[in-house]
């Protein structure tokens, strides 16, 4: 446990000096440009590290839920425990985020310490991780993509496109079939399994607000496609008269 303990202080300490670093590299930027660049930056590798344990190291979460940690696990967990410390720290320090987001926060800490705590239950909680950070780095590319004056482009209409596919797909398609084998296996612990039905609830939540984005998105596209074509026909029909 003390090692545990320590590797998450390492963790914690380890993000909170790249945020410092960036506050202090870029200067003239807001505050929030360096969490969102620490949040990228944990997103990337929590969703490779997780992904190769999940996918090759094993065990599979879906066949082993509530079985002993690996030590591999363990050292994920730690530092992603330290990530959301950190996060959950800026948040309420600056008011960034709304009781949904801190929700989510703090329930992904309760669950990753307990899994720590009893030695078990890493397999589902890694899943967890896994599918929440997938998504993230196609959430805070189109952030910077707005601070950049690039969102208008084809890159931010293919940012989103990966986003809101993955987001259902993975967090909502595969994280249901994640849920039901915790709920029916009975390993896992009862508050682990509330704490996953939670977090699939928050990214239920999640899901209508980025199901009604999506569709303000491609009703705006859809109206700017059918006004230019519209241009076009008409372009195309009077040079048409006029050659006659």
């Amino acid at each position: 446990m003390l090692a545990m303990m320590l590797w998450v202080a390492l963790s914690l300490c380890g993000w909170f000096s790249l945020y410092a670093w960036s506050c202090h590299h870029y200067r003239e930027r807001a505050s929030e440009w360096s969490c969102r660049l620490v949040t990228l930056t944990h997103g990337v590798f929590a969703t490779c590290l997780s992904g190769y344990i999940g996918f090759i190291d094993g065990p599979w979460p879906m066949t082993y839920p509530g079985f002993p940690n690996t030590v591999l696990q363990v050292h994920a967990l730690c530092i992603s425990l330290g990530y959301f410390l950190f996060d959950l720290g800026w948040c309420v320090y600056f008011k960034a985020e709304g009781p949904l987001m801190l929700v989510h926060h703090s329930v992904s800490i309760l669950g990753i310490s307990a899994s720590l705590a009893l030695g078990e239950s890493a397999a589902e909680v890694n899943a967890v991780i896994f599918g929440s950070e997938l998504t993230n780095p196609f959430l805070q590319a189109r952030w910077f993509l707005r601070e950049k004056g690039l969102y208008p482009s084809l890159i931010g209409d293919v940012v989103d496109f990966l986003f809101v596919v993955l987001f259902a797909g993975v967090r909502i398609g595969v994280g249901a079939w994640l849920m039901y084998c915790v709920l029916v296996s009975p390993r896992p612990r009862v508050f682990i399994k509330v704490g996953g039905f939670i977090m699939y609830a928050v990214s239920c939540v999640f899901m209508v607000s980025i199901f009604r984005f999506a569709r303000r998105k491609t009703v705006k596209k859809y109206e700017a496609w059918r006004a230019w074509w519209n241009k076009e026909v008409d372009l195309n029909a009077n040079g048409y008269l006029k050659s006659h």
